[in-house]
Parts: structure tokens; C-alpha cells; sequence
């Protein structure tokens, strides 16, 4: 496909009764919602059941916590199934860094020994690794992936970087700042031959890949259920298989601490476990109105019209390509490539980020990567071909416009 053709929209997904699908979500009708990827969006049914679940928390907490280990368990069960994962091998944590944060504070290594990551890693993960590295008195190693890296060329050059000193390799499933998948099994196989442990974030992977466990042939995974999942934030699960998963204890000691893995992770003293409870009804809803086969299909082919029609208006309004050469694509999520002058680092992006919400009233994803920066489109069920239209022909000439401002 070349730079100005654009991909065939597909047609808006409707609820079962013929609303649209953005009506069972409570999204502020006056902004434009393009980031999903970030926090996600949680949709009505689950908000209710949440809501739900809290006042009956408020009606008589003495009966609640004592019995919230149990409801925790069944819920670890649903989850499970979900993920397609076994039920005994599943914990419940806040988000995908609390996960990793779990594995660095189990792990006990050798003084000097070493962590690899690479480039593409999400930040709050990475400086975790090197806290974790400090205290080892070891350092950490990047293995730096070019974006349109191959397999191949992705497994080397992570691979070339475990060395005699590793002590643990941290890789991303599908990263968070270039939209792009990693061959996480093939670098956990080689991993685990030479006796390595492994942690994956799959921070983005429940809800886009339908089975980001399958035959996993590493130690730790930890994914968040709150991004494509829908579930109420502070919703993601830790995977652990293996010797090394009874090294792991939830960051707050509670009167499950004796309890095994990942039983222990269900006692949590008085933190609001709602989100947990909620979470099937987010996953369940998705499926019961569309199936998550047909949702990742849709949102797929939504994204890829979104990154060829907004690339197609940038390259017309500045000559220059806009397209990212992204090495393993991943559903539902792509790279355009901004006009020079516009997120060259993370704190750049940031701020445009912020600025486009204020000023242009759209919720949209800025990334930054190797001094470039793009805009990561993250479509959802509830996007309309009509979202990404509208940022091509409003938002697009003012970023262009900005861009211009910047270089001058």
C-alpha cells in the first residue's frame, strides 16, 4: 500500500440492541478518545459492578475482608481462564510494574550480577531493573533493537547481550512506546537452556493476543487487564512457573504471608480489591457483544485505517514520509511518524500529549523513540473510522503547524 492510499474503513461495531458501541462506555462525548493504550476505558456494565461491589464493602466490612481471600481465589480462576493460563499459577497485582516489582524484590542473586533489557522497555520497568541492579552491586545491559527489526534480528540482538554474568533478562511482549511485538518465547527458550530466568511484560498483551501465555517457555509474565481488557484500573494478573515462583510474596505482608503462591497474593489487608472482582464483567461483557476473535479483528483493521489515513494527511501537508517501519507488528496498535521538530524525547512527547488534549480536545498517545517522535495509534471497540478522520483533517494541519514553530 502506498503512502496516500488509504485502508478501507470498517463499518463502527453496534452493541446487540443497535446502539453504537461507545454507548456502553461513559467517555466524555466532547473529546476524542485515541488513546486506549495508555489507561484504557471501562465500560459501564463493570463500573456498576464495581460501584456495586463497593457499597456492599461499605455495608459491612467486618463480613467483607475476611471473606474477600475466598471471592479473590474464584476470581483468579475466571481470569485464568481468560488468559488461558492454569489458576494455581496466576496472582492478582495493581498493574504490570507492581508485577515486576514483585520478581525484583524475590530474586536474591550473586553481588555484580547483571540484567538485560533492551531499548524498547517501558520506563517504570526499566528503572525498577536498575534499582534492582544497584542493589545487586551489578549493572544493566541494553540490547539495542532497531524498530524495524525482524525475529531474527530481535532475538540476536538480545540474545548477544546475555552473557556468563546474566542474572535475569526483562523483555516486553509488545512495547509500549513503538507499538511492537518482541519474540519473547524464542529468546525464553534460549534463556532457559542456558538456566537464566526470564521476566515478560505483557503489559499490553491480555485482550490483543488470545493466548500471550501459550507453551510460554519463561519464568515470570505480568500483564495488565485494564488496558485492552477493559477492566477497572489496578486490574492485572503475575504469572509465575516454576521453582522460583515460591521465592515470590505480594509487596505488602499480610496474614497470608504463610500461605503458598500464589494463595498469599489473596490476603491483602483493607486495600479496595474491587477492581479485581469487576474484572470478569469487563471481559465477559466484551465477549457476550461482539467475541473477542471479532474485537481483535475489528480493532485491528481500525488501527491500520487510522495509521494510513492520518500518515497519508501528514505526508501531504509536509512532503515527508510519515510512515514508521515497525519490525513484528502487533493488533491494534501502530506508529505514524510526527513531523521533525515534534517528540524527540519522552518528556517532549509528554507534553504534546498534554498540550493536544488541551487545546484540540483528543486523547492521543506521543511516543518517542531513537530521537523520532510518533504518534501511537491504540484503537478500541468503541473508535469509529470517523475518530481518526477527524484528527487527520483538524489536528493534523496544527501539529504540522507546531512542528514548524519548533524547528524555527
Amino acid at each position: 500500500m502506498s503512502e496516500t492510499e488509504v485502508a478501507v474503513a470498517p463499518h463502527p461495531l453496534l452493541l446487540p440492541d443497535g446502539r453504537p458501541a461507545a454507548e456502553a462506555w461513559s467517555l466524555d462525548p466532547a473529546l476524542r478518545h485515541l488513546n486506549h493504550g495508555s489507561f484504557g476505558a471501562v465500560p459501564l456494565v463493570a463500573q456498576e459492578r464495581q460501584a456495586e461491589l463497593r457499597a456492599e464493602m461499605e455495608r459491612a466490612p467486618v463480613v467483607w475482608f475476611p471473606e474477600l481471600p475466598e471471592r479473590l481465589a474464584a476470581t483468579r480462576a475466571d481470569l485464568a481462564g481468560f488468559l488461558r493460563v492454569d489458576a494455581r499459577d496466576l496472582a492478582l497485582v495493581p498493574n504490570a510494574s507492581a508485577g515486576a516489582s514483585v520478581v525484583y524484590n524475590a530474586l536474591e542473586r550473586r553481588a555484580g550480577g547483571e540484567i538485560v533489557v533492551t531499548d524498547h522497555g517501558y520506563g517504570a520497568v526499566t528503572m525498577g531493573a536498575e534499582r534492582l541492579a544497584r542493589r545487586w552491586g551489578g549493572r544493566v545491559r541494553t540490547a539495542r533493537v532497531p524498530l524495524g527489526a525482524d525475529e531474527k534480528e530481535a532475538y540476536e540482538a538480545v540474545v548477544a547481550e546475555i552473557g556468563a554474568a546474566t542474572d535475569l533478562v526483562v523483555v516486553d511482549q509488545i512495547t509500549s512506546a513503538t507499538a511492537r511485538g518482541l519474540p519473547v518465547e524464542r529468546i525464553g527458550a534460549e534463556a532457559r537452556r542456558r538456566g537464566v530466568p526470564m521476566l515478560v511484560d505483557g503489559a499490553h498483551a491480555p485482550g490483543l493476543l488470545a493466548a500471550p501465555l501459550a507453551d510460554a517457555p519463561y519464568d515470570f509474565w505480568t500483564g495488565n487487564l485494564h488496558k485492552w481488557g477493559c477492566a477497572p484500573r489496578g486490574t492485572a494478573a503475575l504469572v509465575a512457573r516454576g521453582p522460583l515462583r515460591d521465592l515470590l510474596h505480594p509487596l505488602i505482608d499480610s496474614w497470608g504471608a504463610g500461605e503458598p503462591y500464589p494463595d498469599r497474593f489473596d490476603h491483602q489487608g483493607t486495600l479496595d480489591a474491587t477492581s479485581y472482582l469487576a474484572a470478569p464483567t469487563s471481559l465477559a461483557f466484551v465477549e457476550r457483544a461482539w467475541g473477542w476473535s471479532a474485537a481483535r479483528r475489528h480493532m485491528d483493521r481500525l488501527a491500520d485505517h487510522a495509521a494510513q489515513v492520518i500518515g497519508a494527511a501528514f505526508t501531504r501537508l509536509t512532503g515527508a514520509d510519515s510512515r514508521a517501519e515497525v519490525g513484528m507488528p502487533v493488533p491494534g496498535m501502530r506508529l505514524v511518524r510526527l513531523p521533525d521538530g515534534l517528540g524527540h524525547s519522552r518528556i517532549e512527547a509528554d507534553a504534546l500529549r498534554d498540550r493536544v488534549a488541551r487545546e484540540l480536545a483528543v486523547e492521543a498517545a506521543f511516543t518517542s523513540f531513537d530521537g523520532i517522535g510518533y504518534l501511537r495509534v491504540s484503537a478500541h471497540v468503541y473508535n469509529t473510522p470517523a475518530d481518526y478522520e477527524h484528527f487527520a483533517e483538524r489536528c493534523v494541519p496544527v501539529l504540522a503547524d507546531w512542528a514548524r514553530e519548533s524547528r524555527s
